[in-house]
């Protein structure tokens, strides 16, 4: 069973950076995706930036694109988001996901979170 562990959030100005980490632990498929996702209060749960098969492939949603990077640390089996330019409307509670690779990435085990808040 995978468990994952993020660590990185805080505080910041508009403007900042702060960089996310995520650690997995456990049994991974071998085809395997990680991901981050993030909810701010009073919305719904948002998916951010999707890493597939240990970086072969990287994808954004529109509004970070240009402003985060995520990248895979292959032989510490972790997931990091470095978060540049950010942005008040980025604040959110933050969510590491992994899950097997299929067709589509296929989120099954989900962190406890970690909070960014970005102030004007």
């Amino acid at each position: 069973q995978v468990q994952l562990v993020e660590s990185g959030g805080g505080s910041v100005q508009a403007g900042g950076s702060l960089r996310l980490s995520c650690a997995a632990s456990g049994n991974t498929n071998r085809r395997n995706c990680k991901g981050w996702f993030r909810q701010a209060p009073g919305k719904g749960r948002e998916w951010v930036a999707g890493i597939w098969n240990g970086g072969v492939g990287s994808y954004y949603v529109d509004s970070v694109k240009g402003r985060f990077t995520i990248s895979q640390d292959n032989a510490k089996n972790t997931v990091h988001l470095q978060m540049n330019s950010l942005k008040p409307e980025d604040t959110a509670m933050y969510y590491c996901a992994a899950g097997p690779l299929t067709t589509a990435c296929n989120y099954n085990t989900w962190g406890q979170g970690t909070q960014v808040t970005v102030s004007s």
